[in-house]
């Protein structure tokens, strides 16, 4: 059989707090649709200047930690050069640079090949921005 590659835009509402949102059973979903069984690689993008995409256990209190992590390392205050928008917001422009906007997964048999507390997430810490894109891409 030919590789093939099939893309998709899912569109998520993160709200106007910062957020870690699961796309896990967006990702599942998606490649139900269109991997047929096939091995192949899933591609994860968001096309924005202040969100990140991670891998990490949710439920547990980490998606909190990492926004704690974040704040340490990213405080919300007025040090940053980049200036527009609520108080800090510089930061998020910083945030792509630790926290990647896009993430390859390996897809064995159609499914999403995941460790056992792993999960996709959209990382929003702009509140200014509550609609995000993330475009799901992938080659059988």
């Amino acid at each position: 059989m030919a590789d093939t590659f099939t893309t998709r835009i899912i569109n998520v509402t993160s709200g106007s707090r910062e957020r870690v949102v699961d796309l896990t059973a967006d990702c599942a979903e998606f490649l139900r649709e269109v991997a047929d069984g096939r091995d192949g690689l899933l591609n994860v993008f968001t096309p924005h200047a202040t969100a990140g995409l991670a891998l990490i256990e949710t439920g547990a209190g980490s998606d909190d930690d990492l926004l704690s992590a974040l704040h340490q390392l990213l405080p919300a205050d007025d040090r940053w050069q980049h200036r527009h928008g609520t108080p800090g917001h510089g930061r998020d422009h910083v945030l792509p640079a630790i926290v990647p906007p896009h993430a390859t997964l390996p897809v064995i048999g159609g499914r999403l090949e995941l460790g056992t507390w792993q999960s996709v997430c959209l990382v929003d810490t702009n509140r200014d921005n509550p609609r995000r894109q993330v475009r799901l891409s992938f080659l059988g």
